[in-house]
C-alpha cells in the first residue's frame, strides 16, 4: 500500500507548469504505478487556460473546485465540481477557468501500452 498526500515532499517536488496554464503535481505516477499512467492534481487560476494539446493516452479530468469550459475535439462544455470528463487518446483538449476562483482538477491517465 502507498498513501500519498498532495502536501508530501514527493508530490511537491514534481510541481510543473502544465500546458502553459495550470500548476500541477504528480500524486502517483510510473515510479509507483503499474497499470495506470498517473494521478495528478492541477490548479488553474481564474482566466488561465490549459492550452489545447494532444496526449497519447486516455485521460479523465475530475473537477474538484471552480468552474470552466472544457473542449475535447470540437465539443465544448461548461464544467463544475463533481464533473468527470473523458478525454480519448489522441484527442485535442483544453480547459479554461471561467470562474472567480481557482479551478482544481484531478487528472488520471491510462497509457496505451
Amino acid at each position: 500500500m502507498i498513501v500519498r498526500n498532495v502536501n508530501d515532499k514527493e508530490v511537491l517536488e514534481t510541481t510543473y507548469l502544465a500546458h502553459r496554464g495550470a500548476v500541477a503535481q504528480m500524486i502517483l505516477d510510473r515510479r509507483t504505478l503499474r497499470e495506470i499512467g498517473f494521478l495528478a492534481i492541477a490548479t488553474l487560476e481564474p482566466g488561465n487556460t490549459i492550452e489545447s494539446h494532444v496526449d497519447p493516452m486516455e485521460e479523465i479530468y475530475f473537477i474538484l473546485t471552480g468552474e470552466g469550459d472544457i473542449s475535447v475535439g470540437s465539443d465544448t462544455q461548461r464544467v463544475k465540481p463533481g464533473d468527470a470528463i473523458w478525454v480519448p487518446a489522441g484527442s485535442p483538449h483544453s480547459l479554461t477557468n471561467t470562474g472567480q476562483y481557482n479551478c482544481q482538477v484531478l487528472v488520471v491517465a491510462s497509457p496505451n501500452w
